[in-house]
């Protein structure tokens, strides 16, 4: 993907709390482009075990990761566009979603910790206790400028945020 080429696929990544869902529906909204949650890829398993406040390994991730970076290929193949989220913390598992595709653009949405700490102890019915936030920030490798992330600061606004990254994206829904 060239720099002046909008992408087809936007990947959002980050820890928990920089408001991946939230982001990625809005930008559904806004472009009209099909969003999935990335926990919508993982197996009960992985849920029931973090339900338990016990973190993920590698061994329960690769699974995961190959059944969204399936869908990010289903997707291209298609010529079709669309927004999944992931937390995505380590460049291994960017390397299985970025993975050289053409058109395949990395959000990184950043976030401070106390910001984050507050935001996950106000959510309810979600999975993910906040107490795994610590374990979260020392897995993250922040993406390097080779994956050509688009970094957005989340102390904004949700609304902020999409309009950061559709200005700096350049995209736009295509009305058809």
């Amino acid at each position: 993907m060239s720099a002046s080429e909008a992408p087809s696929i936007l990947i959002l990544m980050g820890v928990s709390g920089v408001g991946k869902s939230t982001t990625g529906t809005l930008l559904s909204q806004r472009l009209g482009w099909p969003f999935r949650d990335a926990d919508s890829f993982h197996p009960p398993a992985n849920i029931e075990k973090m339900s338990r406040g016990v973190p993920l390994d590698d061994e329960d991730r690769w699974p995961w990761l190959a059944a969204i970076a399936a869908w990010i290929d289903e997707r291209l193949r298609g010529g079709e566009v669309g927004i999944v989220s992931c937390s995505a913390l380590k460049r291994a598992y960017r390397d299985v979603l970025l993975g050289g595709r053409e058109g395949v653009q990395l959000v990184f949405l950043e976030g401070q910790k106390p910001l984050l700490a507050a935001r996950t102890a106000a959510r309810r019915d979600h999975f993910m206790p906040p107490e795994l936030l610590e374990s979260q920030f020392a897995t993250l490798e922040e993406p390097s400028p080779d994956e050509r992330p688009l970094v957005v600061p989340v102390a904004q606004t949700p609304h902020d945020v999409v309009e950061f990254i559709l200005s700096r994206l350049g995209l736009r829904r295509v009305e058809g």
